[in-house]
């Protein structure tokens, strides 16, 4: 009886052992991942005499001000640059996976020489800088007269999507069975048909995960969208904010955090719904790739 009573607090103790390797890791993780969410949120609500005040609590928010969200959205043009951000964002995603869609298929499905090296190809120039890209391009863009218009940033991002997304998608597809498809195309199925309704609904999840990745980029892209713009009319927010907020040594803190916690919620909330299939298609195509 007193062996029960004595092995009975070793229980929990070796319990929580056992979940501390797991739980204390993961507790920093979250940590190091959220504080500087948790910045700029109480950063973009502090008043100024806080900001520029050492001795104030830097961690704590003591008298909460609405002041540089109402300045970000009434006396510069975030709203457009959102909306900008936005349309350009979905107009080269479509095109990043149109185009990464085919080719990966292609790639892996059909035979045909060099199929190897070309996809290996693809993916080396996803690795080429944008700081070097941009240079020629902007010859491009001027050539075509799409200098400062959203289409010379539609027409741009998917330079540097297309790689990726192929190669993410190829190595998607060499994980579905070929067989799936050989059935089809005995039962009288053509190519498109047998890649329509049999390979593209079983490579949603990588097809989801290119999107997100895609999407990522674009609404987060800086280089071009400087480079190829001077309009305020037509900026991104990662540009707009930067060049708006920015005046000389004078820096909005309040505000520029305000427009960066609002630029970080579509992608986030891209992520929430799309977290499960973005993670198994990253999975399987870093895999098989």
């Amino acid at each position: 009886m007193a062996a029960t009573i004595a092995a009975a607090p070793a229980a929990p103790s070796r319990h929580f052992r056992r979940l501390l390797p797991l739980y204390l890791p993961l507790a920093v993780f979250l940590v190091v991942t959220l504080f500087p969410f948790y910045w700029m949120l109480i950063t973009s609500l502090k008043q100024d005499s806080e900001l520029y005040n050492l001795n104030a609590p830097q961690f704590l928010l003591t008298k909460p001000t609405l002041e540089h969200y109402d300045y970000l959205l009434t006396k510069t043009l975030f709203l457009r640059w959102a909306g900008n951000t936005l349309l350009i964002s979905i107009v080269s995603t479509a095109i990043s996976l149109f185009c990464g869609i085919l080719a990966g298929y292609a790639l892996a499905r059909l035979r045909f020489r060099g199929a190897g090296f070309l996809g290996v190809a693809i993916f080396v120039t996803y690795l080429v800088p944008q700081t070097l890209l941009f240079l020629p391009l902007v010859k491009v863009v001027q050539q075509l007269g799409l200098s400062n218009t959203l289409w010379s940033m539609m027409l741009t991002y998917p330079t540097f999507l297309i790689p990726f997304c192929t190669w993410l998608l190829m190595g998607y597809f060499k994980t579905i069975p070929r067989e799936l498809e050989e059935s089809a195309l005995i039962d009288g199925a053509s190519r498109i048909q047998a890649m329509s309704r049999i390979v593209l609904p079983l490579a949603l999840p990588g097809i989801l995960s290119a999107g997100i990745f895609a999407f990522t980029l674009s609404w987060n892209e800086f280089i071009y969208a400087l480079v190829f713009t001077t309009s305020q009319e037509i900026k991104t927010i990662s540009v707009g904010v930067v060049t708006e907020l920015v005046k000389g040594d004078v820096f909005f803190w309040g505000s520029l955090m305000a427009g960066a916690l609002l630029g970080t919620v579509p992608v986030a909330i891209a992520y929430s719904f799309f977290v499960e299939h973005y993670v198994a298609g990253l999975t399987a195509g870093g895999v098989k790739g």
